[in-house]
């Protein structure tokens, strides 16, 4: 087999694959703006001022558990830190950068 028809082959198998997960590609990233959004929403609460993740929680509407796995994951990558404490909470804040 040539390289030519070997390329065309490979082409025409990934054509053929993004068409029958079209949809899939489509939810997920449906799904990575939302987190994007979620992410921005919550380090515009807590830039100027560290808060816990109950009072992040209200000022979002979202659930506290899903704000936590929010705020754990923005913490792993550098993004908030904790700041002290405020009763038996964390408090989280933006970490500012460069």
């Amino acid at each position: 087999m040539s390289i030519q028809s070997e390329t065309q082959s490979r082409a025409d198998l990934l054509k053929r694959l993004r068409e029958q997960h079209s949809q899939s590609v489509t939810q997920t990233q449906a799904y990575y703006k939302e987190q994007r959004s979620i992410h921005t929403q919550i380090c515009s609460i807590i830039r100027d001022t560290p808060k816990t993740v109950p009072e992040v929680a209200e000022a979002v509407d979202l659930p506290s558990q899903e704000v936590l796995w929010h705020l754990t994951t923005m913490k792993k990558y550098g993004l908030v830190v904790e700041s002290g404490m405020c009763g038996d909470y964390p408090l989280y804040q933006k970490v500012d950068q460069p």
